[in-house]
């Protein structure tokens, strides 16, 4: 046998078949560090197989990092083996409407569509989008504050980052409510039909940013349709530029604060030396995206054949960049298999590294501060509802939570005025 498990967890590696990492779910979807941990420790770079795909995957930091920087290493799907093109995968994230987006392109396609929305989603823009979430963020706590729990994923780290995005894109307060639904099934935080959600988003985004074009909206959509010369996108670019911009940056937000809060309950020590010392927040987010970050692996592509922690790779194989498994490699950081959100190596992949790196990190950030803060603020002794499971998302690239459920005693405060209490769409 190829895999087996001991009682600890670790993975007995054999060189000469594929690791089926589908065969390890669930325990690999809950928790894939120490198969991940053995791996790295039988080499660098191993041949898998997940959701029915050959891929090679890559699992120590140097090697990774090196990888998101190579351009030998494709993001387009042009590089893509021809018998792979209609996995359904494949299918629709590299071929499908909403594929002519900056994370399935290289230069220069990917240089003309970053500055485009770089010109728009600005350190400034950002920045002013801190009153409204802070506003959001402490009418949802009221919302559930009086019951002593929740579900963190539902009541809180969803809709938050829904809700910016969607005012940040201009969906009109109509459309918010299928808009969301849309997302939450996409992204697997929700059951449903993922193909029909997919293109049912799709439909709508055309019809929006044809809309936009004449619109004179001031959002980022509408900033985006009205531009010319270099800066200006197709119809299709808009529309699947928007449909990343949903994904990605609802996702990254969610898994933050999900996984991040699941990493101090987990780590009473660090929650409590948190909340005695709340000027550490900045750094704790660091070591959270560090530790159980939201993208836990990345796809390329082998323009050519080339060679990766001495393993040559043939052109037109799937290259698998375990994110995950890097920042856990212990001869990156000391002790990285322990939470410390006192750490000072910051320079974690979570975003990223290369040309590719995350042009919504800056929100993720600011995101994640006002929940962790929020939650700090109005809540003592939380802690995880052992009478209700855990629930993570099955996913090739992100790790999430589908349900967080906690406990909790509500900190007195001050009651909002009228205007801070606001109606945040639900899913369907």
């Amino acid at each position: 046998m190829p895999v087996r498990l001991n009682r600890g967890g670790l993975l007995h590696v054999s060189s000469d078949m594929a690791v089926n990492l589908d065969a390890l779910r669930p325990g690999f979807t809950d928790d894939p560090y120490a198969v991940l941990k053995s791996l790295r420790d039988a080499g660098p770079v191993h041949r898998v197989e997940t959701f029915g795909v050959p891929m090679w995957l890559v699992t120590r930091y140097p090697d990774v990092r090196a990888a998101l920087d190579n351009p030998q290493l494709s993001s387009h799907g042009s590089a893509l083996a021809e018998p792979l093109r209609g996995h359904p995968h494949f299918a629709s994230w590299w071929f499908g409407d909403l594929s002519d987006h900056m994370m399935n392109s290289d230069a220069p396609d990917h240089t003309r569509l970053r500055r485009a929305v770089s010109s728009e989603l600005t350190p400034r823009r950002i920045a002013s989008l801190r009153p409204r979430i802070e506003q959001l963020a402490a009418s949802l706590a009221t919302a559930f504050a009086d019951s002593g729990r929740c579900d963190l994923i539902a009541d809180f780290a969803a809709p938050l980052p829904i809700t910016v995005i969607m005012e940040l894109l201009g969906v009109p307060t109509v459309d918010q409510e299928n808009f969301r639904y849309w997302a939450d099934v996409v992204t697997g935080l929700a059951d449903g039909d993922a193909s029909s959600a997919r293109e049912e988003a799709s439909g709508y985004l055309r019809d929006l940013v044809a809309h936009k074009r004449t619109s004179g909206d001031d959002d980022l959509i509408g900033g985006l349709a009205r531009a010319t010369g270099e800066a200006a996108l197709t119809d299709r670019e808009l529309a699947s530029l928007s449909f990343l911009l949903l994904v990605a940056g609802y996702t990254a937000a969610v898994d933050l604060v999900g996984n991040g809060t699941l990493a101090l309950l987990r780590h009473p020590e660090q929650l409590e030396l948190l909340q005695r010392s709340s000027s550490l927040l900045p750094g704790a987010i660091e070591e959270f995206l560090r530790f159980d970050g939201p993208t836990s692996h990345l796809l390329r592509f082998a323009a050519q054949p080339v060679t990766i922690g001495g393993v040559q790779i043939p052109a037109g194989d799937v290259v698998l960049l375990s994110l995950a498994s890097a920042e856990h490699d212990s001869a990156r950081y000391p002790r990285a298999d322990q939470l410390n959100i006192e750490r000072a190596d910051r320079q974690h992949l979570a975003f990223g590294h290369g040309i590719h790196f995350c042009l919504g990190a800056p929100l993720a950030r600011l995101e994640g501060e006002v929940a962790f803060r929020t939650l700090l603020d109005r809540c003592s002794g939380l802690a995880l509802d052992t009478t209700q499971p855990l629930g993570w998302r099955v996913s090739l690239g992100s790790r999430g939570l589908r349900a967080l459920p906690v406990t909790f005693r509500t900190k007195p405060t001050m009651p909002l005025d009228e205007q801070a209490t606001i109606k945040v769409p639900k899913p369907l």
